[in-house]
């Protein structure tokens, strides 16, 4: 019998996870995975406060800004609207950045899922998105340019496609896109969906799904409007390896992030029906699954593991951790001295939110700090690397607060 989680009075399935099979909770399921224990005693020193109390969004999944010394707030609404306002907490209305909702397929794991902006966006005014549309049901990448006469409205003729990519089932989309320290786009794809990866999609290099991609979307390519990067671990071969894949083995990776202190790429990557998994992104590295799901192995007790990089965390799923891990930031909020160079990230099921202390790849000590109701489908990060949390079912953007 299939298993769907369904979330909300009105079943929206977010992270939905199906399988033929029913829960595999082991024992301990309440506990984590590995390293040291989660704790809550650290729960009382940090609450939620809403960063603008007069703005409510429609399923919001995304915030970010651009940095271009404008002070602003882009917001996206899952069926395919960016909002754009003023970062003050008296913010009355929010404006319309861009609207491409008829051409956007949304609804359950599906929708407008990403936004980037260039880094020299100041001077070019281009940024990136990643949607669904339908018909047939595919995965696009693609680039927008803002208005040349309002900076608060983007051009909906200018669309350029860059990149698509079949979606055989609605669930498992991945959907963020960034731009790492070195320049180029980085793009987040789930293993195409269903249940237990049925295609095997994520070991296989001949395709784009299960994968971190990477591109370069400054220099374009004969008739391709990007190109690959020097370095990328498949450039070059003879093998039919698609040369975007920068990492494979993903699942559904929901939110990864970039330290810009490090330049390290974190990830979380949503489990199956027994583990949620936090990731340190490499080069070429193999994160495993379907042949593990986070550091167990997937449907066998007898999987060969050389060659497959665990996670640096990972949790059981449970009534008190959660079911679908949302990745989030390391912390380099100002007003959070006591989080910095942790990474924070949550749970959309739980609404638990976490800190993350590591020394290199390895995990020291991960505290519950905070809870979200109303679902964490994302956190954020404004151009003064300000963090906040993104409530799917209310509406509503939060900053973290300490009571102190």
């Amino acid at each position: 019998m299939k298993k769907c989680r369904i979330l909300y009075s009105f079943c929206f399935v977010f992270f939905m996870s199906c399988d033929s099979s029913n829960a595999g909770h082991s024992k301990n399921a309440d506990s984590t995975v590995g390293s040291p224990v989660t704790t809550a005693a650290e729960t009382g020193k940090y609450t939620l406060s809403v960063a603008f109390p007069a703005l409510e969004f429609e399923q919001p999944v995304e915030l970010t800004s651009p940095n271009d010394n404008t002070d602003r707030i882009f917001v996206l609404a899952q069926k395919g609207i960016i909002h754009v306002l003023p970062n003050k907490p008296d913010v009355k209305k929010s404006t319309v950045f861009l609207d491409i909702s008829g051409q956007v397929e949304s609804g359950g794991e599906k929708g407008l899922l990403g936004l980037a902006f260039h880094p020299d966006y100041k001077n070019n005014g281009f940024f990136y998105v990643n949607y669904t549309k339908g018909d047939p049901l595919e995965t696009v990448i693609s680039r927008f340019k803002v208005s040349a006469s309002d900076p608060n409205v983007a051009d909906p003729k200018s669309e350029v496609i860059l990149l698509k990519y079949r979606q055989p089932y609605e669930n498992h989309n991945g959907g963020k896109v960034a731009f790492g320290n070195d320049g180029f786009l980085y793009i987040a794809a789930g293993d195409g969906g269903s249940g237990g990866d049925p295609g095997n999609r994520a070991q296989n290099k001949k395709e784009l799904l299960g994968k971190i991609l990477r591109i370069d979307v400054n220099n374009p390519s004969g008739n391709v409007p990007y190109s690959i990067p020097a370095d990328n671990p498949f450039k070059g071969n003879k093998d039919g390896f698609r040369e975007e894949i920068y990492a494979y083995g993903m699942r559904n990776p929901w939110r990864f992030s970039f330290d810009r202190e490090t330049g390290a790429l974190w990830a979380g990557d949503v489990g199956q029906d027994k583990i949620e998994e936090v990731d340190l992104i490499e080069k070429g590295g193999n994160y495993g699954w379907h042949i593990m799901e986070a550091d167990e192995c997937f449907k066998s007790d007898n999987c060969d593991k050389s060659g497959l990089i665990d996670p640096i965390w990972s949790y059981h799923q449970g009534s008190e951790t959660g079911r679908s891990v949302t990745g989030g930031y390391v912390c380099r909020d100002k007003n959070l001295g006591d989080l910095d160079g942790k990474y924070i990230f949550g749970d959309f099921v739980s609404g638990n939110i976490w800190a993350l202390t590591y020394s290199g790849k390895k995990a020291v000590k991960n505290e519950l700090i905070t809870r979200l109701s109303d679902g964490l489908s994302s956190f954020g990060e404004d151009s003064n690397n300000n963090l906040y949390v993104l409530a799917y079912g209310a509406g509503k953007i939060y900053k973290i607060t300490s009571k102190q």
